[in-house]
C-alpha cells in the first residue's frame, strides 16, 4: 500500500469526514458557531475559516492518505485564530505554541500509531516556521467532549500537562522532542501499511 500525507486546502477539504467538514466547534466562537449551524451554514463557516488562515498564516492542516484513500487528518492553528479556546478554564494557549486542535484516524487505521505519525508531521511543520510548541486542551474524566481530544491520548503521543483541570487539562508538546520518534514513526508505518485490524467507530487518534 502507498501512503501519502497532504497539506489541508480547500481543494481536498471535501475528504475530511462528514461530520468534521461542518464542524465549526473550535473555528467560532460558542454563539457564532450555534448560528453557524442554526442557519444550515456550517461548512460555509468551515471553508472560510481554512482560506483565512490559509492566506494570513499559512497550512493550518494534514491528511494522510493510503492507497489514495483518506485515512486521518489534523488541523492546527495559533490560538488568535481559534475562538473557542478562549472558552476554556485552562486557557490560555501559550504564546510561543500553536493549537492542536482535533486529529482523527478512521476505522481501519486506527491502533496502528498513526496519531503520532500526524503529531511529527505537524511539530515537522511548525519547527520549519520557527514555533516551539503544540498545546492542546484535553477532555478529562468519564464522558467525552465531542471536538476535544481525549488527554490520555494527548499523553500517549508524547504530550505533558502543563495545567491541570479535572475535566479540561491543558497538555503541551515540545517541537524538538518528535525528533527522535524516528524509529518509532517509521516502525508504525510498516505496521500501518502493512494492514490494520478493522474498528467499527471513529475515534481520535
Amino acid at each position: 500500500m502507498g501512503r501519502r500525507i497532504a497539506p489541508l486546502t480547500l481543494d481536498n477539504l471535501a475528504d475530511l469526514p462528514t461530520g468534521c467538514r461542518s464542524c465549526v466547534f473550535w473555528e467560532l466562537d460558542p454563539v457564532s458557531a450555534k448560528e453557524a449551524v442554526e442557519s444550515g451554514k456550517p461548512e460555509l463557516e468551515k471553508e472560510g475559516w481554512i482560506s483565512a488562515v490559509l492566506l494570513e498564516w499559512g497550512s493550518c492542516g494534514r491528511i494522510v492518505y493510503v492507497d489514495d484513500q483518506p485515512a486521518g487528518f489534523v488541523l492546527y492553528a495559533p490560538p488568535a485564530y481559534v475562538p473557542r479556546s478562549q472558552s476554556f478554564p485552562t486557557s490560555p494557549v501559550s504564546p510561543d505554541a500553536v493549537q492542536l486542535m482535533v486529529s482523527r484516524v478512521l476505522p481501519g487505521y486506527q491502533r496502528q500509531g498513526l496519531g503520532r505519525v500526524l503529531v511529527q508531521t505537524v511539530a515537522k511543520d511548525l519547527l520549519g516556521r520557527g514555533v516551539r510548541a503544540i498545546e492542546a486542551f484535553g477532555s478529562a474524566g468519564r464522558v467525552p467532549t465531542s471536538c476535544v481530544l481525549p488527554a490520555d491520548h494527548l499523553l500517549a503521543v508524547g504530550f505533558k500537562t502543563v495545567r491541570p483541570h479535572p475535566r479540561y487539562p491543558r497538555l503541551r508538546l515540545e517541537a524538538r522532542t518528535t525528533l527522535s520518534w524516528r524509529g518509532d514513526v517509521e516502525g508504525a508505518l510498516e505496521r500501518l501499511l502493512g494492514g490494520g485490524r478493522k474498528e467499527p467507530a471513529l475515534r481520535p487518534f
